[in-house]
């Protein structure tokens, strides 16, 4: 019987370059950082795939794969490349507590991350994508363990929120070459014009793709509009409070209820770290994450409850108290790491409300989450996601990095993209 022989892939130019220039410093160089830059469309992706398993090595054992936020790392998993953030690679949660002689917590402090001392002995490599997010202090601890890391991102993105990140100014290599499959892609060629710092007119970009004036849009065309759009992407918090209200409107007359319904999409605003999204601990509500809500209710002293579904996993995490002022009026009412206490009777109260907790048992006490609405997010909140159909309201002129801000933007987009200037 005749063997069938695998297709060998058809690597660009500079791929070809790339990989074996990776090939080369894996095998036999002594350096222990490998940059790969590549714009958007050049299949870096696809590459890094490519040269890890042409390695020999095996990814989510002797290769693994790393982003700094779960929204990232979700990206890759859909790939069907094991994946988890940085932190939960290298570091672990510990709380420093006070226990009385009845085994009693009487006082918590905040949580801290503790470098692991040490990382699985079979790991040979760390690839680290969408690094242009990364901060250097973080890079910093991820390289003190000694382990060749790849690291990968697009240097046109916007650089960290907080931090600076210094790798993807010293490239190894840079792809730059549109693989054969995005040549023609619209969204692929608009961000291009945009790195290229030319200006996008009004009008359509192929079937998928245009640039429309605001003032031309409807009422009814921008709510079409808006309720096809996987995610909104805009510019400014002002922006995102207005359009967030906006969509609810069109979703239905929400006007008696001012928190969040079953189903809607929210985003996490404030970091917390004990609470992990699924059972093996890979990913933790922090700041950023997107997903839907269910079985809200409202308790006491500004507080709710609800359970979250991150929109890249299947399950939910139940019964987080959240700060409802930012609902109700527009602020939140609790500090960072302020604590719920849900009572034996089921009343929900704040940690400060001594005359409620005197008379009654509590149940459970837990850090008080912070949520928004996240029909429309920031760029910022939206790097490192991907959405099959994007709007933007373009906002770059506001931004001293505004072509960075536009290409971001652009980026996310998959297969659809509208920008509205």
């Amino acid at each position: 019987m005749k063997r069938e022989v695998a297709a060998v892939p058809i690597l660009t130019d500079d791929q070809s370059e790339a990989a074996a220039l990776i090939e080369e410093w894996f095998f036999h160089l002594n350096t222990q950082v490998f940059v790969l830059c590549g714009y958007a469309g050049t299949g870096k992706t696809f590459l890094v795939d490519y040269i890890v398993r042409k390695m020999g090595l095996i990814p989510g054992e002797s290769a693994v794969f790393v982003a700094p936020t779960g929204k990232a790392a979700s990206v890759l998993i859909r790939g069907g490349t094991p994946a988890s953030t940085i932190h939960s690679l290298i570091y672990t949660r510990e709380e420093d507590v006070e226990i009385n002689e009845d085994g009693e917590i009487v006082s918590e402090e905040f949580l801290r991350f503790v470098l692991k001392s040490s990382l699985p002995k079979e790991i040979q490599l760390i690839v680290v994508d969408e690094t242009s997010m990364v901060s250097d202090d973080l890079l910093h601890d991820l390289l003190s363990f000694g382990i060749k890391c790849l690291f990968c991102g697009d240097p046109a993105q916007l650089p960290p929120v907080y931090g600076r990140n210094s790798l993807m100014q010293m490239p190894v290599i840079t792809l730059k070459e549109i693989v054969r499959q995005e040549r023609d892609n619209p969204i692929v060629q608009m961000s291009e014009a945009v790195r290229g710092g030319k200006f996008l007119p009004y009008g359509r970009y192929g079937d998928n793709a245009a640039v429309v004036p605001r003032r031309a849009l409807t009422e009814e065309a921008r709510r079409e509009l808006f309720l096809k759009a996987d995610q909104i992407i805009v510019g400014t918090n002002r922006t995102r409070s207005f359009v967030n209200r906006e969509m609810r409107t069109y979703l239905g007359d929400f006007s008696e209820n001012p928190l969040p319904v079953e189903g809607e999409k929210l985003i996490c605003t404030l970091n917390d770290w004990s609470k992990p999204l699924d059972e093996e601990g890979n990913f933790h509500l922090v700041n950023g994450i997107i997903g839907t809500c269910s079985n809200v209710r409202e308790g006491e002293d500004g507080l709710g409850m609800l359970d979250f579904r991150a929109d890249f996993l299947d399950t939910a995490v139940c019964n987080l108290p959240f700060d409802a002022g930012v609902f109700l009026e527009g602020r939140y009412y609790h500090g960072y790491g302020a604590k719920a206490c849900l009572l034996a009777n089921g009343r929900l109260v704040h940690e400060n409300n001594v005359g409620a907790l005197r008379s009654a048992k509590v149940r459970r006490e837990d850090t008080v989450a912070r949520f928004e609405f996240a029909y429309a997010v920031t760029c910022h909140k939206a790097q490192g996601s991907e959405y099959d159909t994007v709007v933007v309201l373009d906002e770059s002129r506001l931004f001293s990095d505004g072509r960075e801000w536009l290409y971001t933007a652009i980026t996310r987009a998959k297969k659809n993209l509208v920008i509205i200037r």
